[in-house]
Parts: structure tokens; C-alpha cells; sequence
């Protein structure tokens, strides 16, 4: 009905009653019709491929005694419980060294991104820290602090392999996530940062209010890639001798009897951790528009 004269008629319908076009409907079965299709061609593809290799290893001269040795039945019920015992250690050691990452890291992203002559100290010290340790290798890092530091017995430090080697993963990799973080601070358009000034948001509000939530988000797929390599990475600690993680006790039980079965267990559970974390990394870049985010098909 018009309200005022010359103006057109709004007329509202009800949404229940509303339909797709004829077009409209065309273009979802054509869509639905080309999805189906990449469903059966990917289907078809994963048979031929594993029709082809799992014959080709299966009949290999070899693959009896590399079964045997890689996967062993009786030596996989045995080595189960000690290597999840241990995986439980190395999800322990990533809760804690994530939670001190994310802190160094957002700390270092910060400091790099304050502006002004009067802080060029405190940038000089973050540049030289992330220089250096992402230059290091981060087992050579962890063999350094994991067998040096302990020897030096400083007063008030402990001296556990598994302190020092964890310190090793988180100057390491707080090194690399302040970077991403850096580039998601870097990210948000300056207008943003002067809007807030503007009304009057000091320095540390604007970056915690509107800076830093922005800055995140854009880089969160990122920063869960880290999370997952860091979960992967705590393995590493093994080299210290001292943490029982997965990886050393399944060493431990492959030691028994020189069988690595143990190892595929471990290699496993891992697995099992780090593709459903790595699928959800996709499932969130997607949802927020990152582009070339591959799927299963």
C-alpha cells in the first residue's frame, strides 16, 4: 500500500510462499549434478590407485617380513598402552607451551609494531630474537638448552630435560608466531587504528580493543597450522632422554625386540590428533573466505 501519492505500492509477501525461480532451480541441479559427479570420479580414482599400489606392496618379495616388523599385531597390543601413556605427556607439554607461546608471542608481535624513534630499542630486540631463533634449527636448539643449560646448575633454574626442551620449543616457536601475528597486526587498515584514537582510546585500549581482535582472526587458520606443527613438533623432546613421550617409549618397547611396530602406533595416535585439527583449520579458513583452501575433493 502507498503512503504518500506517486510513491509505488510496497507489496510484502510472505516468505513461506516464496520459491526459487525455474532458473534458479535449473542452476542447483545443475550444481548438485557436477558435485555428485566429483564425488564418483573421486571415488573411482581412490579404487584404481589403491587397486594398483596395495597389490604392488602386498606381493612384493619383502612385504613378509616387513609386516612382520612393521606391523605386528601381538607387538601392537603390547606397545598400545605405554605409547598412549606417552602421547598423554606430549598433549601435556603442547597445553602448556601453546598457552606460554601465545603469550611471547603476542608480546613480541606488539613490541615489533610500536612505532616511534624513542622505541627502537625495544624493536631492535625483537627483530634480533626472532632473527636468530628462526634461524636455528629447533632440534639443535633443543639439544643445546636440553643438555647444556642442566649442566650449568644456575641457582634457582631446574634442571629437568623436560623444562629446558620445552623452553627450547617456546623460543622457537614464539619466533615464528609473532611473525604470523605480526602480519595479521599489519593487516588492519590504519583508518581503524586513527577511528580509535579519534575517540579518544589510548595506545593499549586501541591495539587490545580493535587492533588486536582483527588481526587475529584474519591470521587464526594460520595459527592453528602452528598448533598442530607444535602438537607434532613436542615429540622432538625425545632427543632429552629424560620425557617419557610417546616417541620414547615406543622406542623403548621397539628396543625390547627390534620390532617398530610400536612406532606406527605412535605415528597413529598422532594421526588421529592432528587431522581432525588440520580438517577444522579448513573448515574455519573456508568459512571466512580464505582462498585456495583445498578440501578432500
Amino acid at each position: 500500500m502507498a503512503d504518500r501519492p506517486g510513491r509505488p505500492e510496497i507489496v510484502v509477501t510472505e516468505t513461506a510462499d516464496w520459491q526459487p525461480s525455474k532458473l534458479q532451480q535449473e542452476r542447483d541441479a545443475y550444481r548438485e549434478s557436477r558435485r555428485r559427479r566429483s564425488y564418483l570420479i573421486a571415488g573411482v580414482a581412490t579404487i584404481v590407485v589403491l587397486a594398483v599400489v596395495i597389490p604392488a606392496i602386498t606381493t612384493s618379495a619383502g612385504w613378509p617380513a616387513f609386516s612382520q616388523t612393521y606391523f605386528s599385531w601381538s607387538k601392537a597390543k603390547s606397545s598400545f598402552r605405554p605409547v598412549l601413556s606417552g602421547l598423554v605427556v606430549n598433549i601435556e607439554i603442547m597445553v602448556v607451551c601453546g598457552v606460554i607461546i601465545a603469550i611471547a608471542s603476542t608480546i613480541l608481535a606488539l613490541l615489533r609494531t610500536l612505532r616511534g624513534p624513542v622505541f627502537f630499542p625495544l624493536r631492535l630486540a625483537a627483530t634480533f630474537y626472532t632473527d636468530v631463533l628462526r634461524g636455528l634449527p629447533q632440534i639443535l636448539l633443543i639439544l643445546l638448552l636440553g643438555f647444556g643449560m642442566p649442566s650449568l646448575q644456575l641457582q634457582g633454574l631446574p634442571t629437568s630435560g623436560l623444562f629446558w626442551g620445552g623452553l627450547a620449543l617456546v623460543m622457537s616457536y614464539s619466533a615464528y608466531v609473532s611473525e604470523v601475528l605480526r602480519a595479521g597486526i599489519e593487516s588492519v587498515h590504519p583508518s581503524q587504528r586513527l577511528a580509535a584514537r579519534a575517540l579518544g582510546l589510548s595506545h593499549v585500549k586501541t591495539m587490545q580493543s580493535v587492533v588486536l581482535p582483527q588481526g587475529i582472526r584474519r591470521v587464526l587458520p594460520a595459527l592453528m597450522n602452528d598448533l598442530i606443527s607444535l602438537q607434532k613438533d613436542t615429540s622432538l623432546l625425545f632427543v632429552v632422554g629424560t620425557v617419557q613421550d610417546a616417541l620414547l617409549n615406543a622406542k623403548i618397547q621397539e628396543s625390547i625386540d627390534f620390532n617398530f611396530t610400536p612406532y606406527v602406533i605412535a605415528g597413529a595416535l598422532f594421526l588421529l590428533l592432528t587431522i581432525p585439527m588440520t580438517r577444522l583449520t579448513d573448515w574455519y579458513a573456508k568459512k571466512q573466505g580464505f582462498q585456495g583452501v583445498g578440501g578432500l575433493i
